[in-house]
């Protein structure tokens, strides 16, 4: 008799039983749903978001910190660790230049603030501040005596990601110049850690749907969707330039590696949906460092270019902040001159390098771009307060897919990639390995410990695959 098929219902269920995707999906429209229906309601599951990107954000640092060190001390050689950094922080100022001259040259043809003739005398600067809690971006030497770590045990309570950055370095750099034999049970003491880090992100992780409803009902209840019929021209427009953006990555990663940014999205859908459900990337991270060390990425390239990118490229910021500035000139009725459209992608290529971490960052950015001009009034910076979280996806999904592309070129420029274990794992013929995802990697290293036999065991031929039918 032929096997029965499970009924819809129950083929419907056991999706929703096994697949993350569909867990987070269901829970995003369920939360738009109930943020349109009950908006005075819904803004009470906030904090079901907001829990649960703390819980993310507990492992982050500890997480960057082992496959840093346990990367340096595999690969050997800290000269390849200080060239794969030179070659990110390369790349990263090349694709965040390239977001901002794409969103300048979009906001010039469109022009989507054109026509508003906005009186800035009628904006309320006071909530800029509000949202902004009166804060303002460090200077260039601030960002950088900021990068570096007070002390040990304060970097990891702050969750500073570049100061961890730089203690995981030079312990990795101390590992290699000590040697295995001085110090023989660190390194592993460190690889278990990390392991139990996956495992507690594999919990925590089950609780992504309730995140992802808890923070659209909030999103949906407190602004509703009539903002973006006030804001449309503008909305679609950030929308399709960071379309234009991903399409370019999407270029440079077949050129450089020659993988398919379309297939590694499918790959990473279950985060991309959560980043999306919960407006950030941190939430993801976690797991987008272990699947990009499954796809063939070296542990010292994930663990350097991912978390540096997170401060240093943020692609989708620059291209939302760069038609927002041009937006705001041309709502209140102010021609921008070609020098000064040049002067705003310089100021911007710095500002934007200090926003990771900063509330309201995207609003300081655009007062302090329009402050350099002097042309266009830092009040009118408000004119954005209604649009700025619905731009959150367009911001994650370019900043996310930037950064994992960053990976993967600097990889593959450091001779850091391993391509045929990438296009098999992207093409989903490759079975997941456990989850601190290092079985590759150690098969790569040792390939004949599975297979040696205990003693007095022969060993045994391997089998042949059976031959194909017809």
């Amino acid at each position: 008799m032929p096997p029965s098929v499970p009924s819809l219902p129950r083929r419907v269920a056991r999706t929703l039983r096994t697949s993350l995707f569909a867990q987070v999906l269901c829970a995003l429209v369920l939360g738009i749903v109930v943020g349109k229906l009950w908006p005075e309601t819904a803004t009470a599951f906030q904090p079901l978001g907001d829990g649960f990107t703390r819980l993310i954000k507990t492992v982050i640092s500890p997480l960057v910190f082992c496959v840093v060190v346990v990367g340096i001390a595999k690969a050997g050689d800290l000269k390849a660790f200080g060239r794969i950094g030179v070659k990110a922080l390369i790349w990263f100022e090349v694709a965040s230049t390239a977001a901002l001259v794409i969103g300048l040259v979009a906001a010039n043809v469109v022009g989507p603030g054109k026509g508003m003739n906005v009186d800035p005398s009628s904006l309320d600067a006071a909530a800029v501040n509000e949202t902004t809690g009166g804060g303002q971006l460090p200077s260039t030497t601030e960002f950088v005596l900021n990068a570096l770590p007070q002390s040990f045990v304060g970097a990891f309570a702050e969750n500073e990601l570049l100061q961890v950055l730089i203690l995981a370095c030079l312990v990795g750099a101390a590992l290699l110049h000590l040697g295995h034999t001085k110090v023989p049970k660190i390194l592993p003491a460190i690889e278990q850690a990390q392991e139990i880090i996956f495992a507690v992100v594999g919990f925590v992780m089950r609780l992504a749907p309730l995140a992802v409803f808890g923070a659209m009902a909030h999103l949906v209840g407190n602004y509703g969707l009539g903002v973006m019929k006030t804001y449309a021209k503008l909305i679609v427009l950030c929308y399709v330039a960071a379309a234009l953006f991903i399409v370019l990555l999407a270029v440079a990663l077949r050129l450089v590696t020659g993988l398919s940014l379309w297939k590694f999205l499918r790959y990473i859908r279950e985060e991309m949906l959560l980043a999306l459900g919960t407006a950030s990337t941190e939430s993801v991270m976690p797991r987008v460092m272990q699947k990009l060390r499954r796809a063939g990425a070296r542990d010292d390239a994930v663990g350097l270019v991912l978390p540096t990118g997170y401060s240093f490229n943020l692609d989708g910021a620059s291209l939302y902040l760069s038609i927002g500035t041009l937006f705001i000139a041309q709502a209140v009725g102010v021609d921008l001159s070609l020098g000064q459209q040049v002067t705003v992608v310089l100021v911007l290529m710095l500002t934007s390098k200090g926003m990771a971490g900063i509330p309201g960052s995207a609003f300081l950015a655009l007062a302090a771009t329009a402050s350099s001009l002097g042309a266009i009034p830092a009040g009118a910076v408000a004119l954005l307060l209604g649009v700025d979280r619905i731009m959150d996806s367009m911001r994650v999904v370019t900043n996310l897919l930037g950064n994992c592309v960053a990976v993967f070129a600097v990889s593959r420029w450091e001779g850091a990639l391993d391509i045929a274990r990438a296009k098999k794992t992207l093409d989903g013929e490759e079975t997941d390995p456990p989850e601190d995802g290092d079985e590759g990697e150690a098969r790569a290293v040792e390939p004949t410990t599975a297979e040696t036999p205990a003693p007095g065991i022969p060993a045994q031929k391997p089998k042949e695959p059976a031959p194909e039918a017809g």
